[in-house]
């Protein structure tokens, strides 16, 4: 649980304080596979051969169905991107102008800022709240 609060925090965080936008990229995204491999040919490279994949797609996959089982807990991970999202349609913080960052403090692991109409706290520290 304190692993999934950690990365619900840091995707707050991100979202919060993107420019005009926000992307859940490869590696970050509850849909993210063991592994990713694109096609690609074989090649050679320094003189030394590197095989492709033949061209498979095989694992160049992501698996959305994940979020809809209920017995594991990417659907929290779902759930809180989309609450993101309406929190932003709701209050129009993301393309608002005003953003000043007014505490950023290694020791306390906190950072405290305004974006738009909004103030965002985090404590990141592990024990000290």
């Amino acid at each position: 649980n304190r692993g999934i609060a950690l990365h619900k925090m840091i995707r707050l965080l991100t979202f919060s304080l993107a420019g005009e936008g926000y992307l859940s990229f490869m590696g970050n995204e509850f849909g993210h596979p063991e592994w990713i491999d694109f096609p690609r040919a074989d090649r050679e490279e320094r003189g030394k051969f590197i095989p492709g994949n033949g061209g498979s797609l095989h694992h160049c996959r992501r698996r959305w169905d994940l979020a809809d089982a209920d017995h594991l807990r990417y659907h929290y991970l779902m759930d809180f991107d989309r609450k993101m999202m309406h929190l932003d349609i709701a209050y129009g913080f993301i393309k608002h102008g005003h953003n000043y960052i007014s505490r950023k403090d290694e020791g306390d692991k906190m950072i405290v800022f305004e974006k738009g109409d909004l103030v965002f706290v985090f404590n990141f520290h592990p024990y000290h709240s």
